[in-house]
């Protein structure tokens, strides 16, 4: 696996012949080191202790059979107005722009209620006619037995779709990650799956 392209806000989309699986999620919410437990590799996604830091959409080639794309984080508090709105129109222009993609995993910190940013990339996502697959991700940071409490909480403050899949994850642990697999390789094609 592979970082095959980065765009910025005014670069042009490429035009895979690949099918495309897009990660989405606040600053800090834990995307990088989502995408590195999930491709098993250390330092593939840069992690950082500041948010903010991916600021373009990265496409990952996974072993010449798929892209893993990881959308710019959005929220980020310090980012002024004029940068979030092109994050925002940037992630816009994908998800209206992709002619790969097959699904985007939304991910939110199960600790908090999602946040308003993340009712709105969850309505954005419906609205170009994607079913999102949640991510509740830093589940180690909370009581198992608080686990299902937490997972509501986040359905109903999307408003989730019935029927939404929702995984808690910890990329500690790497509890989930066989979950993801496997929905990974529901949206594949027998040849294409990881």
């Amino acid at each position: 696996m592979n970082l095959e392209t980065v765009c910025g806000v005014t670069s042009r989309l490429p035009e895979n012949e690949l099918p495309e699986i897009a990660f989405a999620g606040r600053s800090n919410v834990g995307k990088s080191s989502l995408i590195n437990a999930v491709m098993n590799r250390k330092s593939l996604a840069r992690t950082s202790s500041q948010p903010g830091k991916t600021q373009t959409i990265n496409f990952y080639n996974v072993n010449g059979r798929f892209y893993l794309v990881d959308l710019p984080g959005y929220g980020y508090a310090k980012a002024n107005e004029q940068v979030k709105a092109q994050w925002g129109k940037m992630i816009e222009r994908y998800l209206h722009g992709s002619k790969q993609l097959k699904a985007v995993f939304l991910l939110v910190d199960i600790r908090h209620d999602p946040s308003a940013n993340d009712r709105e990339m969850y309505r954005w996502m419906l609205h170009y006619g994607y079913h999102p697959i949640i991510i509740a991700t830093k589940l180690d940071k909370i009581n198992r037995s608080q686990v299902a409490k937490h997972v509501k909480a986040i359905r109903d403050g999307l408003q989730a779709e019935k029927g939404t899949v929702v995984i808690p994850f910890s990329s500690l642990s790497k509890q989930g990650r066989e979950e993801i697999y496997g929905v990974l390789d529901g949206l594949l094609p027998e040849e294409e799956k990881p």
